[in-house]
């Protein structure tokens, strides 16, 4: 996109457009099959497949039956037995329909789902008994089985063509901590999903948890149903996520770590993530940092994406209690055709009627750029709190066309460069309680009533450069309380 601010903002939303539309493949088949190299702000490792020996395990030959009817957790139980105890290598589900109960992976076992093949995940919720250790949101606790399960394995693998089946319906009338979710590494090591389908499970979908070195590619998550999140490392490091196709009845892709007090104590933060080359088509998000972070969230480089049909392209949310940081966080080169209800969104204010007391949480050092949306309800809001506010946010050379535009509040150190927001109605910028604000090469559009509306008492250092407000009727709107010298030219 251009660095001019004097370009029209609807061919500057062309021109993105179309770039990163050209970019993003309808599906996995226009995605390279090597791994590039990694490129990010922080420092990443290059990660790199895990290796297996070249040994096939099938699980025919452990009496697996593909009718769809016949329980086949034995079979699965004992082909991924024999390939372990042989070395480790690829246990075969071939192409047919194949009913389990939850599958237990092993060190250096790749679980391959071929082309053809239907996983087929029992309803009946006493198969995912004994209880294993599992995290749910608030602490770590003994429940049913994930669909998928591994706990302390090094070299683990899904992938093939496949279909992973949660048949999640049944489970959904039951209290959300209760249900599974479909797959769940737990304090892992070297991790690969790649190629598969999966459809609605019980909840959240992919959820690593403790893991280091994580590659999820080319992965599509068709879900239904509540708390169906696509894909959510949860106190993770080193992971990589690219060219997956997410269409979710909950948040795209959810970065956590651990909620509260008990966030807090286990103190393992969700740390060095790459996001590229996905696309979304529904959900409540398309990249979301919480709300359960409490152990922070650190170092995440989300690029070359698009979003279209979530709640947000990017949201942040937490509250007081949570206490933790969500820190050094990059967004670039992103695609938002259409959103509800913004672009982006940063709220500190978020509950389900929880308490409103407590540690408040930090968000810093944030920065978004080369991001266009062609139609959003909100442009932007940022919800800081008065004792914490969210600080250092810079934005440069976004193009937002919306009903409304970009609210702030609580924000202490805010950059925009190049930032062309068109709202059909109200302020182009809302600040209120809002300090040491840079305006750069901000486009006024035509027929703009207030170009810069400022509330509280909070308010201060805001700075306009090289920004024409001559199309505005009023350009700066001062409210009461506002100091007479809020802003500088």
């Amino acid at each position: 996109m251009t660095g001019t601010h004097i370009v029209a903002p609807c061919l500057a939303l062309l021109m993105a457009s179309s770039m990163l539309t050209t970019a993003l493949p309808a599906d996995d088949k226009g995605a390279p099959d090597k791994i590039a190299p990694i490129k990010a702000p922080f420092d990443m490792p290059q990660l790199k497949r895990p290796t297996f020996p070249d040994r096939t395990v099938s699980i025919l030959k452990h009496g697996a039956a593909g009718d769809g009817k016949t329980l086949n957790t034995k079979a699965f139980i004992d082909a991924i037995a024999a390939c372990a105890a042989a070395g480790g290598g690829r246990v075969l589900v071939p192409a047919g329909k194949w009913l389990t109960g939850p599958i237990h992976l092993k060190s250096n076992i790749n679980l391959h789902i071929a082309e053809g093949a239907e996983v087929l995940f029992s309803t009946n919720f006493d198969h995912y008994l004994p209880k294993v250790l599992v995290k749910r949101g608030i602490v770590d606790s003994y429940g049913l089985s994930p669909l998928i399960y591994a706990r302390d394995c090094t070299n683990i693998a899904i992938t093939g063509s496949g279909k992973l089946n949660g048949q999640g319906k049944p489970w959904w009338h039951r209290q959300y901590p209760n249900r599974p979710c479909l797959v769940a590494p737990i304090n892992c090591r070297n991790v690969l999903m790649e190629s598969f389908t999966i459809t609605s499970g019980p909840g959240w979908t992919i959820h690593p948890i403790y893991c280091e070195n994580v590659i999820v590619r080319k992965v599509k998550v068709l879900t239904e149903g509540p708390n169906g999140d696509g894909i959510n490392p949860e106190s993770c490091k080193n992971v990589l996520i690219e060219h997956c196709y997410m269409s979710t009845g909950d948040a795209c892709i959810a970065i956590k770590s651990g909620k509260d007090e008990d966030g807090r104590h286990v103190g393992k933060p969700c740390e060095n993530l790459v996001i590229r080359h996905c696309r979304t088509k529904r959900g409540h998000g398309g990249v979301v940092f919480g709300s359960e972070m409490s152990g922070d969230v650190r170092n995440v480089f989300v690029r070359d994406c698009q979003f279209e049909g979530t709640d947000c392209g990017i949201r942040m949310k937490s509250r007081r209690g949570r206490g933790g940081v969500v820190e050094n966080i990059w967004v670039q080169d992103v695609n938002i055709p259409t959103i509800r209800p913004e672009a982006f969104r940063m709220n500190m204010l978020y509950g389900h009627g929880e308490s409103a007391t407590g540690l408040p949480p930090l968000f810093r050092n944030i920065h978004l750029k080369n991001i266009t949306c062609a139609a959003a309800p909100r442009a932007v809001r940022l919800v800081g709190l008065p004792e914490k506010p969210i600080e250092n946010i810079t934005m440069e050379n976004i193009t937002i066309s919306s009903d409304r535009g970009m609210s702030c509040s609580n924000v202490k150190g805010l950059k925009l460069i190049n930032v062309n927001i068109t709202p059909k109605r109200g302020p182009v910028l809302w600040l209120k309680d809002t300090r040491s604000v840079t305006i750069q090469k901000a486009t006024c559009p035509k027929g703009t009533g207030t170009f810069l509306q400022l509330e509280g008492k909070k308010t201060k250092n805001i700075r306009l450069l090289e920004t024409d407000l001559s199309n505005a009727k009023n350009g700066i709107k001062l409210g009461k309380g506002v100091p007479p010298d809020a802003v500088s030219k």
